[in-house]
């Protein structure tokens, strides 16, 4: 009789090649009549970014020339360091940022042969969130200005014709009145331009404000008004229906819902009264989040369908939907099509396209017609094994303060036999994700099943602080952050020992950035995990402060960890450098030469604070990679270093050679 492989044994057709070399990452998708665009990022072309159209024909390919110096555009912008919306395009007419050199540029898809028309110079300036006003010649923009000692964002209105390349007082700022500012979006008659802005200590979606005014014929803003700004509460993705009423989210109620603003002069009527006549109500008021947080510039998790309806995305306990909101009384209808809203959805002319996925189908741009779907473009390049898929299990568990949480567990599936295996239970790895503000989803995902199909179960917890879920759940990690997410990773671990479902000898925690600094604390507060593996993860949160972050979350840390200044015991507390010798599990560190955001010494000190106990750690920097790994060569030594680490820890022989790192002393 055969038995069971043994887990972590298993051979996996889950590479990783196929995750680097054989598929893309998807963004920024929009449409333009009856073409599609989107932006894929390519690993195994040194993380590019390129944009693909997809035309009525069905053609896809690369759109962009090169820059008049013969270079490839990056489209990327790198506003906040996270970037997001990098290009504009409206009736052929494309506006986009090349992050090679920081330029803005032109390309008119009726006058190819005029190739690229820089709109900005060089320098230290950065672009993003661009919108095109064809009318006025001109396309809005935030602008992130590095010139002088200060960081200072503003939104702008870029010349068309190219004359600011040249001179940059040409380039008209509008607005200025804030730390920050986004989502510039003018209406379809030409009269109004809406935006949102936010001031420090706030992050945008924790305080943030809706404005509108009148476009005067340069650009610039004549009368506005301020339509939302309350404080502790978030607004955001301002969209204007075609009758001219402006639609936008908001988490007022405690869920980030749709909301109407009317009141707007007609089309093709002027005047300059409206900004008394305008009343906001609340579309669909439900117990669901229509939106994500605005970490990447461009969100776009709804869009006008029609005359009459919007075509929205919202999720539910981290599970997207796709369905229509009628504009006049709100009515929801969800459309049933299998897939998952995971970014973008857009509308033109009634056409319907999404980034979504399935549990078996990964990251893909669809279209739908008529309930029907049609997949314009996959992430992957070959079909997932079916027999091989490890499906996601929705779990709610008790964790502190008499609290849940909550999370996607999946239980790794065998398709191969061995005469040698044994019944036994299998290994546990906790993922923990970024942010802290984001969220785990269960679509199919080849980061997470590259560790099931070896025969690891997993674990992708929504702790506590994560979105998808009512603002109070997001909230309830400010001033807490390293307590009740910790506890969270904590109990899902110890809620699935409870439940005989993984071996309680051989569970791993691991986690990038954010969610590396929870990992960290819960290896010090519990001694459940035999291993923790980090990507950039934050350990020194005095160190960190002291480095120079990002504008954008400058702030951030403090909000959730509670501080007053640097010298706050808690500071020390909740710093997992300073806790070392409360670590009982051997450590791999996986880091970035060149992160802006979560520096390298933020590695290198962790390394050597255990190191000096004489604990078992590991540390690994790749030379060149930022904040999340983008080079196809790295991206495969973190994955198989993890896997050896692994291995090593819980003494699993897998037949091929692994990249490993320096060999733990794990004696």
């Amino acid at each position: 009789m055969t038995q069971q492989a043994p887990y972590g044994t298993w051979p996996s057709a889950v590479t990783p090649e196929l995750i680097t070399s054989r598929t893309v990452h998807l963004s920024q998708l929009r449409i333009d009549g009856a073409d599609t665009y989107w932006v894929e990022r390519r690993s195994n072309r040194g993380g590019r970014q390129v944009l693909l159209r997809r035309g009525s024909d069905g053609s896809i390919g690369e759109i962009l020339p090169p820059t008049p110096s013969g270079s490839l555009v990056d489209v990327r912008s790198r506003v906040h360091e996270y970037g997001g919306k990098a290009y504009a395009v409206k009736n052929g007419v494309i506006v986009v940022c090349d992050g090679n050199d920081g330029r803005v540029y032109r390309f008119d898809l009726k006058r190819r042969i005029a190739g690229l028309v820089p709109l900005t110079g060089y320098g230290e300036m950065r672009h993003g969130d661009l919108e095109i006003d064809a009318a006025r010649g001109l396309v809005y923009a935030v602008r992130e200005d590095h010139r002088g000692a200060e960081t200072v964002n503003t939104l702008v209105a870029i010349p068309l014709d190219g004359s600011a390349a040249r001179d940059d007082s040409k380039v008209k700022t509008i607005f200025a009145d804030a730390d920050f500012v986004a989502s510039p979006t003018p209406s379809p008659d030409g009269e109004h331009l809406a935006w949102i802005t936010w001031n420090s200590p706030y992050m945008p979606w924790a305080y943030s404000t809706l404005h509108v005014g009148n476009l005067n014929e340069d650009g610039t803003i004549g009368i506005q008004r301020t339509l939302a700004d309350e404080e502790g509460v978030s607004v955001s993705e301002p969209r204007w229906a075609d009758n001219v009423d402006l639609c936008f989210i908001s988490n007022k109620s405690g869920y980030r819902n749709l909301y109407r603003t009317e009141g707007f002069p007609p089309l093709g009527v002027h005047g300059d009264d409206w900004a008394d006549h305008l009343r906001v109500r609340a579309l669909h008021p439900m117990e669901a989040t229509f939106s994500r947080p605005a970490w990447e510039l461009g969100l776009h998790s709804y869009d006008v369908l029609d005359g009459e309806h919007l075509i929205a995305s919202w999720a539910s306990n981290a599970v997207w939907h796709l369905g229509t909101v009628k504009l006049s009384n709100g009515e929801l209808e969800e459309w049933h099509t299998g897939w998952q809203p995971i970014g973008n959805v857009a509308s033109d002319g009634g056409r319907v396209v999404v980034l979504a996925a399935t549990e078996t189908n990964g990251p893909s741009i669809i279209e739908v017609v008529d309930g029907k779907v049609t997949v314009l473009r996959s992430s992957g390049a070959s079909e997932p094994d079916l027999h091989s898929i490890a499906f996601a299990t929705p779990l709610t568990w008790p964790t502190s303060d008499d609290q849940v949480a909550h999370g996607f567990f999946y239980h790794p599936d065998n398709v191969v036999e061995s005469e040698e295996g044994a019944s036994e239970l299998p290994p546990l790895i906790v993922n923990v994700h970024g942010g802290p503000t984001s969220a785990a989803d269960p679509t199919y995902n080849l980061g997470v099943q590259y560790w099931t199909s070896r025969g690891f179960a997993y674990l992708d917890v929504n702790y506590r602080g994560s979105s998808g879920f009512s603002t109070t759940y997001r909230k309830a990690i400010y001033g807490r952050w390293g307590e009740v997410d910790v506890a969270d990773v904590i109990s899902g671990a110890k809620y699935l020992v409870e439940r005989g479902l993984v071996d309680p000898a051989r569970i791993a925690v691991r986690g990038a950035s954010a969610g590396g600094f929870t990992a960290l604390n819960a290896a010090v507060h519990s001694d459940v995990f035999s291993a923790v593996c980090t990507r950039y993860a934050i350990a020194d949160l005095k160190l960190l402060a002291q480095s120079k972050m990002p504008k954008f979350e400058a702030h951030y840390v403090q909000t959730l960890i509670g501080y007053k200044d640097l010298d706050d015991p808690v500071v020390a507390q909740r710093s997992p450098i300073n806790h070392v010798d409360e670590i009982n599990a051997p450590l791999l560190l996986l880091q970035g030469s060149s992160d802006p955001i979560v520096p390298v010494n933020q590695a290198e000190s962790m390394f050597d604070a255990v190191d000096a106990q004489g604990l078992p750690v590991a540390l690994e920097i790749f030379r060149g990679e930022e904040h999340g790994f983008r080079l196809a060569q790295n991206i495969t030594k973190a994955l198989e270093a993890e896997l050896s680490f692994y291995c090593q820890v819980w003494g699993i022989h897998r037949e091929e050679k692994l990249y490993s790192p320096a060999i733990l002393n794990l004696k």
